[in-house]
């Protein structure tokens, strides 16, 4: 595991000389933190792509940034930043701080009005829902982590009532200290080139339910590798099912697709209620403040239908686990699934053997880069409802599975695999998908 983490908080940095380690989004907001407080950084990157946002100075890592980093009191680096890379090491060794920029505002924050939401997949429609729910309520929230802004950027408004954190397995590692509450929305191999291997990974994730400050951790009762690790979980766990309150009927204006998306809700509703929100035990509140609701872009989003076939982009699925719950999302259709992207390595055998176990007819379409292994991996499965096609690209997939799918199937893109390298990022590979949709109308 990763060396234990600073316990100092964004105050503690103040009259520190401080450097700031990558310019992403957490980069720019610990910069912005940084100037409030009166402290002027160097500022480090791996591939700079330019001058800072007020024209300062950017070295490169390997180019004098990690000596300028090793001459600081504290080095505050983005999630990108794996903990287990040699020269996090070597600032470690030198005695340097490594911090991050959650694990210096949680330091200083109530733990009692926070909730952060984890999981391999689940964690942002989670999130989204508690934030939500809140403002529906008319109650003063910051929904952020790495869904909308970092907590301790200046701009954010300091007087929320509550805060619903988004929290990744890099921003676990930077914890020193837990909400009150975490939930855990699932758990499924992911991110092994960060952290070194699947067991890593997962002791990562789950650290930010047994930090010091710890109460409860809202988990997923269907996940049974979360029910392996439940002596990770921290002092005290409330298990979630999907199947759980099967009379409600307040999740209905959210609009959500499947099963795990009802379990999302679910898991929301527990954060709130374990944050003492008197309203998430009242089921006309819950209806009221559900109202309205907008599923986030490119998770499970219907985006048309052409000719009767009804076309979704799930584009941020990047791995096997919520590529299946998407499958499972529309039961008794033909659905064309588009699958495929940049190849990391994973073991897509449990894909195959959870196509196999469909009832309806399906086509994978493979495109590449990891498409021949989703197509090897399907076919190593044995005869089953599913066939599978290789495509040199999302374009034609789309073709393909249009002409398939007719006249009332689905064309879903759940690619289990990020996008990098073709496209700038999943929404860029969520639009191209639209536009493909949009030509098979001609």
């Amino acid at each position: 595991m990763a060396a234990e983490r600073p316990a100092l908080s964004w105050s503690d940095v103040r009259g520190m000389r401080a450097g700031i380690w990558g310019l992403g989004v957490e980069g720019r907001a610990s910069l912005r933190k940084l100037t409030e407080l009166g402290v002027d950084p160097v500022l480090v990157d791996d591939e700079p792509d330019g001058p800072g946002p007020d024209g300062q100075p950017v070295l490169a890592t390997g180019e004098g940034g990690l000596a300028a980093l090793a001459a600081c009191d504290v080095v505050i680096k983005s999630p990108g930043i794996s903990r287990y890379r040699a020269d996090v090491a070597e600032l470690a060794a030198r005695g340097v701080p490594v911090a991050g920029g959650l694990g210096l505002w949680l330091a200083e924050a109530d733990l009692g009005r926070v909730a952060c939401v984890t999981g391999t997949k689940g964690k942002s429609s989670t999130t989204a829902i508690a934030g939500h729910l809140l403002r529906g309520w008319g109650y003063r929230c910051v929904v952020g982590g790495n869904i909308g802004q970092p907590p301790w950027d200046p701009s954010v408004d300091r007087g929320a009532r509550y805060w619903v954190i988004e929290t990744s397995s890099y921003q676990a590692t930077d914890l020193a200290v837990s909400p009150a509450v975490v939930a855990v929305t699932s758990l499924h191999p992911d991110h092994l080139d960060w952290h070194g291997d699947v067991e890593t990974y997962y002791r990562d994730k789950l650290s930010a339910c047994s930090r010091p400050g710890a109460d409860r951790t809202v988990a997923n009762g269907d996940s049974g590798e979360l029910a392996r690790r439940a002596a990770l979980l921290g002092p005290r766990v409330e298990w979630v099912r999907a199947g759980d309150d099967p009379g409600a009927s307040w999740m209905a204006p959210l609009g959500l697709l499947g099963a795990h998306g009802r379990r999302n809700a679910l898991i929301a509703r527990a954060c709130l209620r374990a944050l003492g929100v008197p309203e998430a035990g009242d089921a006309d509140a819950l209806t009221r403040a559900a109202a309205g609701f907008e599923p986030l872009a490119h998770r499970l989003q219907v985006i048309g239908e052409v000719g009767g076939v009804t076309f979704v982009d799930d584009s941020l699925s990047t791995n096997v686990l919520p590529t299946l719950a998407a499958m499972e999302s529309f039961p008794g259709r033909r659905v064309a699934l588009i699958a495929g992207g940049h190849d990391r390595g994973i073991d897509y055998s449990p894909l195959a053997a959870g196509l196999a176990g469909r009832d309806t007819p399906t086509l994978v379409l493979a495109v590449p880069d990891s498409g021949p292994r989703i197509q090897a991996a399907i076919e190593a499965a044995g005869p089953a409802k599913v066939d599978v096609v290789a495509c040199d690209g999302l374009e034609e997939a789309v073709r393909r599975g249009f002409g398939w799918a007719r006249p009332d199937g689905v064309v879903l893109l759940s690619p289990a695999a990020p996008s990098f390298g073709r496209y700038r990022d999943y929404a860029d590979r969520g639009a191209a998908f639209a536009r493909a949709m949009r030509a098979c109308r001609g």
